[in-house]
């Protein structure tokens, strides 16, 4: 809503534009449509709709990203004008008219996204159920207050095996992994090259982790990490971790280290889009501690999934069943929609770095 309301924002500001600057901004479509189409991609990437989901909304939060998405369309207009080498009577191009674009259109997207956010608490309060509004609103299960009976897998889409949602989920993820594996071959190539120079150790790192129903294989990963004692106990990955190499430290930010998964993909141990598989020496005191974390395994895991796009690392066990709370949402409404919304914000995710 916020997407087409940004949309028709566009429009509605170049026809201010064009009444007060004798401009004829409306009248070519051809610019206006790739404007406004490039101002939601930046409002997307810069996370201005992304706010909009979170608990306590801030203006200035809403603003600086706002003023973010505004300046880089700026730049692609001034960059677009430069490239294909543009009239002067291109209007567009002005700096008079960008500026004016872009205060009236940031001034708009604030106010949208003040009025959907008051919109939204107010259709909050008819709701009966705490359980259906927190599903409907944070978009996740909460394992503590779920019921034992309220998520079965006979109930789950995936339980289907004859669905042609998850034939095709299959096939995806064959067809993609392997056009992946081809494509980024060069660059895993440097990598475990640069891996290798910093301290001579492998360049590879094989781990057991839980699959599906609870089936344990090996994943694999280019190592981000110092050698360790192969029986040392298994401990969470934490912020400013020594463990982690120079070049690990990169791999890890721009998700380059889970490339080699690709060949689990393939072997049809894991898919592109699903809960996160974890090791199995962590996952028995997280059995013990968090209702329902078993259900996890109905469905394959996945290079990336529902969790990672919509919560922060794990390092603890609370912050394993905030996890896990997103994972059951995904069990309870996967489709192929919904691993489409995840692979575009798992891009996001990579373009932005911020990966841990």
């Amino acid at each position: 809503m916020a997407a087409l309301l940004d949309l028709f924002g566009v429009v509605l500001v170049a026809a201010l534009v064009d009444r007060w600057a004798g401009t004829s901004l409306v009248g070519h479509g051809e610019w206006l449509a790739p404007y406004g189409v490039t101002y939601v991609l930046f409002s997307w990437l810069f996370g201005s709709y992304t706010l909009l989901r979170m608990q306590q909304l801030s203006v200035r939060r809403v603003v600086v990203r706002l003023g973010a998405a505004a300046v880089a369309t700026t730049l692609a207009v001034v960059l677009a004008y430069w490239l294909l080498n543009l009239p002067p009577t291109f209007s567009l191009g002005h700096r008079r008219i960008q500026l004016a674009l872009l205060c009236g259109l940031s001034g708009w997207a604030l106010i949208v996204r003040l009025a959907l956010r008051q919109l939204s608490r107010q259709r909050q309060r008819p709701f009966p159920s705490l359980l259906e509004m927190a599903e409907q609103q944070q978009q996740r299960l909460l394992p503590a207050h779920l019921p034992e009976e309220a998520l079965t897998n006979d109930d789950l889409p995936w339980g289907d095996a004859m669905s042609v949602q998850r034939q095709l989920k299959r096939t995806a993820d064959v067809a993609v992994a392997l056009t992946l594996l081809l494509v980024t071959l060069p660059l895993m190539l440097v990598a475990a090259g640069l891996i290798w120079l910093e301290d001579r150790g492998p360049v590879f790192y094989l781990q057991e982790r839980s699959g599906l129903m609870g089936r344990t294989f090996q994943v694999f990963k280019l190592r981000t990490m110092r050698q360790a004692d192969p029986n040392a106990p298994a401990t969470w990955t934490v912020v400013g971790d020594r463990r982690i190499t120079r070049i690990g430290w990169l791999l890890r930010r721009l998700r380059l280290d889970e490339l080699p998964q690709l060949l689990n993909v393939v072997r049809g141990e894991m898919s592109l889009i699903g809960p996160r598989p974890e090791r199995p020496e962590l996952e028995h005191a997280l059995e013990a501690s968090i209702p329902h974390y078993r259900k996890r395994h109905w469905m394959p895991p996945g290079l990336s999934g529902w969790a990672q796009v919509s919560a922060p690392y794990a390092a603890s066990v609370e912050e394993a069943e905030l996890k896990l709370s997103y994972d059951l949402y995904y069990l309870r409404h996967w489709n192929t929609g919904l691993d489409l919304l995840i692979l575009l914000k798992t891009i996001k995710t990579v373009l932005k770095a911020r990966g841990r």
